[in-house]
């Protein structure tokens, strides 16, 4: 007997139509690529009166960018062929108003597409992969958000700007990709490179802002990264980058790594430029500054600002430095220093990726260490970023931590609670923005947590209120969650964040070593807790894996310790 495999014969055409309705003037973001090496992919765009225009790339490899503007409005139809295209981002928006109103996003794939999280106040991106905030700042008015960005998956690839905008810090209007890194940088998914981190200055003449930013080419010799710049008038995309540091400084025993421009001005009123970087004596900061008043050039090597020998760091990573306590002219007025210490680990905790704040002076060149903290006993606050806002500093992370990320961690990850840095009585207090209260939707609890009785969540968006009668008392918060044995304890060694998820080997001990806390406010969202306690002196951010929320909490006390404790469902 003779058997006849069957085949499936594959559909000449499988058309997919999308449906908008656009106001006058609309401007269409399109990424596509061809599935066949013969034959191009394209989508079209219909109206009533039939197709009027189309979009088309033959790279089979990488999705390609194209534009198309929709001048007349109305209902409009976008299709293409499945068999031949395959599409990976659509959205509109119209430049007039687009800061206002944000993209309008028509189409993702399911593979780059955001979680579903109803109540979830941190911020993530519409589509696709987000690490380290950039370019943070007010502009315009307006607080604005930059961050690193691979649109097509949930994993990092070639580095882009998405960017996003607000008014409280809170609340974002998703807008559209700001920075674009070179064309052939984007011709295919290979992970070489982009543009990387960095930061962003208001035009000095004009409205507008000029941004900072490492080109990385990882096949580039001599010099894989390098630092750019460029201008952006209307603060939608940014145009034509040039080369302002093509090389690392001679003689100073640098490896490859060089970059995370951050730009901010001097006490002696000149542009200063900090820029991370690995030495063989630890991890460094260089400093560089340009007489040119509008720092778009004349940048001149300083010196190493700060070198960093502690927990077999390799690169300093996301530097920057601001006036803490007085104007930055003044001489008695302090500063605080922040940097991530790449592959660093604390031997006696087992975390890694530490993030340090030192206070200290800067005069210009030099900058004098008075004090040091870590910035976050949870590790998950990394990349962190901060800006002087009028008096304030405002500061924001990216929730996650390298150390998690593995082929197998669920993305996409969000961004930290802003937060103010201030110096009060000796100490660098690092709160949420006093504008996280608004946050709060309803009251679940005044009295159930303290007695001791389990508290039941509606969903993962809950902060929780603890105030003790002495900082010397003890408590364990236990917090329900599906996958991760989670919680938060204060006891002998200090107040420190449970978290074990099962894997292999032990967990890292998330451990703010000897703290003693009286007032503690927690913050728990899909996939996350963050820890502020006594206003900021303590503060600890766990990413959580996977996006199942915290059920229910219990706290357990001594009789008398807990004075009161307070639940809210919190909502953007």
């Amino acid at each position: 007997m003779t058997v006849v495999e069957a085949v499936t014969a594959e559909p000449e055409s499988a058309i997919r139509t999308l449906h908008t309705d656009l106001p006058v003037n609309a401007t269409f973001h399109v990424w596509l690529k061809a599935k066949k090496d013969a034959e191009a992919g394209a989508v079209s765009f219909s109206n009533q009166n039939g197709k009027f225009a189309e979009v088309s790339s033959v790279n089979t490899e990488e999705f390609s960018f194209r534009i198309y503007q929709v001048f007349g409005g109305g209902h409009v139809e976008l299709s293409y062929d499945t068999v031949t295209t395959a599409v990976s981002v659509i959205y509109w928006f119209t430049a007039s108003d687009v800061l206002e109103t944000g993209i309008t996003v028509v189409h993702t794939k399911p593979d780059n597409a955001a979680p579903e999280l109803p109540g979830s106040y941190h911020f993530r991106p519409p589509f696709g992969w987000m690490n380290d905030p950039n370019g943070f700042g007010r502009f315009e008015g307006r607080p604005h958000l930059f961050y690193q960005h691979y649109s097509h998956g949930l994993r990092w690839n070639t580095m882009h700007w998405g960017h996003a905008v607000s008014s409280d810090y809170l609340r974002w209007r998703h807008l559209p990709i700001f920075l674009f890194p070179s064309e052939d940088l984007t011709t295919r998914p290979d992970k070489r490179g982009g543009a990387y981190s960095g930061s962003t200055i208001p035009l000095v003449e004009g409205s507008g802002i000029r941004v900072f930013f490492t080109e990385q080419v990882q096949d580039r010799i001599p010099e894989q990264q390098i630092q750019l710049t460029a201008t952006s008038s209307d603060l939608i995309m940014a145009g034509q980058a040039d080369v302002i540091l093509a090389h690392r400084p001679d003689g100073q025993g640098l490896t490859p790594d060089f970059r995370d421009p951050y730009v901010f001005r001097g006490p002696d009123g000149l542009w200063k430029m900090l820029l991370g970087s690995q030495s063989d004596g630890g991890g460094v900061i260089l400093l560089y500054e340009t007489l040119d008043p509008t720092a778009a050039s004349g940048w001149t090597y300083v010196g190493k600002l700060w070198v960093e020998t502690r927990y077999k760091t390799t690169a300093i990573e996301c530097p920057c430095l601001l006036p803490l306590d007085g104007p930055a002219n003044a001489r008695s007025t302090r500063w605080v220093l922040i940097y991530g210490l790449m592959h660093s680990e604390d031997p006696e905790t087992g975390r890694k990726n530490l993030t340090m704040a030192d206070v200290g002076w800067f005069d210009g060149k030099v900058f004098t260490k008075e004090f040091g903290q870590e910035l976050d006993f949870g590790t998950d606050n990394y990349a962190f970023q901060a800006f002087l806002d009028g008096d304030s500093i405002i500061g924001i992370g990216w929730l996650a931590n390298w150390a998690d990320a593995n082929p197998e961690i669920d993305f996409p990850t969000s961004m930290t609670l802003p937060r103010r840095i201030h110096y009060a009585n000796g100490e660098l207090l690092t709160p949420p923005i006093g504008a996280a209260e608004s946050l709060r939707s309803h009251i679940l609890d005044r009295t159930r947590l303290a007695a001791g009785e389990r508290v039941t969540f509606i969903n993962g968006a809950v902060e929780i209120l603890i105030e003790l009668a002495s900082s010397d008392a003890a408590f364990e918060l236990a917090l329900d969650h599906p996958t991760v044995t989670l919680g938060l304890v204060s006891d002998e060694t200090g107040l420190w964040i449970r978290h074990e998820d099962g894997r292999d080997g032990a967990s890292p001990h998330y451990i703010a070593k000897g703290a003693r806390a009286s007032r503690i406010r927690i913050f728990l969202d899909y996939g996350s807790i963050e820890v502020f306690a006594n206003r900021g002196r303590y503060v600890g951010t766990k990413r959580i894996e996977g996006f199942e929320p915290v059920r229910s909490a219990l706290l357990r006390a001594d009789p008398g310790a807990v004075v009161h404790a307070t639940s809210w469902a919190l909502k953007p």
